[in-house]
């Protein structure tokens, strides 16, 4: 047991309330005054509280000071801390409260001014400011520190567990404690990583020397990508829509691969406005196997299937519209891991009632593809940050380097497949033919090799489909990179290509550049890539 903890349980005869989010406030307070608890509080707490005509002591008549500064100055005294910091078993500590009059406090309750919703509401620079919690965290640090004594309290979701541990124990129980001591300190963390990502943002400090990031439990995984690796999965209270957002209508719980190739899936098909019609993507192993647009959903849905049926099996389905009847019938033909959508009508969630291992998923709106965020992958020792990768491009800002221009058919799908190609594993290539992919080679370490690859998959579902050519014939392709030589222009002419879209910035464009012209290929350049690791 660690030093100055008492072994047995902990009676709670004093506790401090003050909370911002007073759901279930009554019924706890009530459930401890039934339970001989004195209910010491502050402000808003206080008289909701009073109002039920319980019996409060304010903690104003504790301090001897009224609360001043706006509520600024309240809890920030030796009466308040001194109760909460004492170590009962030291003499010492013991003698200083008597001779102060401090009265030992067993409980603290408290959660914070609610600053991320302030912020999530686009409060201004003041307002955010004044929504920063001062005494709160602190109180809860002091609380969590002592908590071989004091018991602490900062989510709503622990009161019937304290209720509990008082009945089972007469008392609160070391191990208790220190599982709400580390939930405490958890929580404090996760507030001023809160507040300094704001403040980042806010005074345009893109790469602060100190950065702080947190997360709470949204729930245990089975295992990580093996079997032998432990995970959970965290939420960072960001509303953006998508797989920590969506509500599960369906199907077991999701897995740690489940959860990352969604995220994919979604964020990708999100880049296709619902306005101009639907789209849908298939995603296996966070790369996709199939994107297309289509005059309904089920026609993107079996347009984007066509692409790579193989790899499909047991993949990841986004849609960018609500999903409907004739579309999940389609799609409860294969095994389907996960379907994600901003809804889905009745007639959908009837027909994959039916598939019990299948998860359905409905997020109420689509990502933002534009919106800023961080995104940050671990290394030993570090992490790397860097900006979410929100680039796009329009025709106006295309380049086009080749004799031949492309065709008003060719810059659609020249547009549409570097849109895909942006959210596919580098080296990417992309083969897209009326808007949808037909061929896509990804993850290589060349980028010949993703070229030849994304022409044999078009082969092999050629043949599949009874077709008696490749579709890459005709095909426009994007790269997520240039072109380093000429090469990677020749092997995409042999697989049929007429319009290649790609960033350049190559030493060799003019040779690459060259290629296309003699092979008949029209070429644009972006000036932007998507490299994605």
């Amino acid at each position: 047991m660690p030093a100055n903890a008492a072994s047995a349980p902990v009676a709670i005869k004093r506790a401090l309330i003050s909370v911002s989010d007073k759901t279930g406030l009554i019924e706890f307070a009530r459930a401890l005054h039934a339970r001989g608890v004195e209910i010491l509080s502050t402000g808003g707490s206080a008289k909701a509280l009073r109002d039920t005509g319980m019996a409060v002591t304010d903690v104003a008549d504790v301090t001897g000071f009224p609360e001043m500064m706006d509520g600024r100055v309240k809890t920030l005294h030796p009466a308040v801390h001194g109760g909460l910091l004492a170590l009962r078993d030291n003499p010492d500590h013991v003698a200083a409260m008597e001779n102060h009059g401090i009265g030992a406090i067993d409980l603290l309750v408290v959660n914070l001014y609610p600053f991320e919703e302030t912020v999530a509401r686009g409060a201004d620079y003041d307002d955010c400011i004044e929504n920063i919690d001062i005494g709160g965290p602190a109180m809860i640090r002091a609380a969590a520190k002592n908590h071989g004594f004091v018991t602490v309290v900062v989510d709503v979701q622990d009161y019937d567990a304290v209720l509990a541990e008082l009945d089972a124990n007469g008392g609160t129980t070391l191990p208790f404690r220190q599982r709400l001591a580390q939930t405490a300190y958890a929580r404090t963390a996760a507030y001023d990583a809160a507040v300094s990502t704001w403040m980042a943002d806010a005074i345009g400090e893109a790469v602060p020397r100190r950065r702080a990031f947190a997360g709470t439990l949204a729930q245990g995984l089975r295992y990580g990508e093996n079997p032998h690796q432990q995970a959970a999965f965290y939420v960072t209270g960001d509303a953006r829509p998508g797989v920590a957002t969506a509500q599960q209508h369906q199907g077991k719980e999701l897995s740690y691969n489940n959860i990352n190739d969604t995220d994919a899936a979604f964020e990708l098909v999100a880049e296709f406005d619902p306005a101009q019609g639907p789209a849908c993507a298939i995603i296996k192993h966070a790369n996709p196997c199939g994107v297309a647009q289509g005059a309904t959903a089920l026609e993107a849905y079996k347009r984007a299937f066509d692409c790579d049926r193989t790899s499909a099996f047991g993949g990841i389905i986004a849609l960018n519209r609500p999903l409907d009847g004739a579309t999940a019938e389609e799609i409860v033909k294969i095994f389907t891991e996960v379907v994600i959508a901003p809804d889905a009508d009745e007639d959908a969630r009837r027909i994959f009632a039916a598939k019990k291992n299948l998860r359905l998923l409905t997020t109420g709106g689509l990502p933002d593809p534009r919106a800023g965020g961080l995104a940050f992958r671990q290394v030993a020792g570090g992490l790397l940050v860097q900006g979410r990768d929100n680039g796009h491009v329009t025709r106006a800002d295309l380049k086009i380097v080749t004799d031949r221009q492309p065709s008003d058919q060719e810059l659609a799908d020249l547009m549409f497949a570097w849109t895909v190609a942006k959210h596919v594993k580098s080296n990417a290539i992309v083969y897209a033919k009326d808007l949808a992919t037909v061929g896509i080679g990804a993850g290589q370490m060349s980028r010949v090799d993703s070229t030849r690859i994304g022409r044999r998959k078009s082969e092999d579902m050629a043949e599949a489909l009874g077709l008696s050519e490749p579709l890459t014939n005709g095909a426009a392709v994007a790269s997520d990179a240039f072109f380093p030589f000429a090469d990677g222009i020749e092997a995409l002419a042999e697989a049929g290509a007429r319009a290649v879209i790609q960033p350049g910035g190559s030493m060799r464009d003019d040779e690459v550049i060259a290629a296309a012209n003699r092979l008949g290929l029209a070429m644009v350049l972006t000036g932007q890539r998507h490299f994605r690791h």
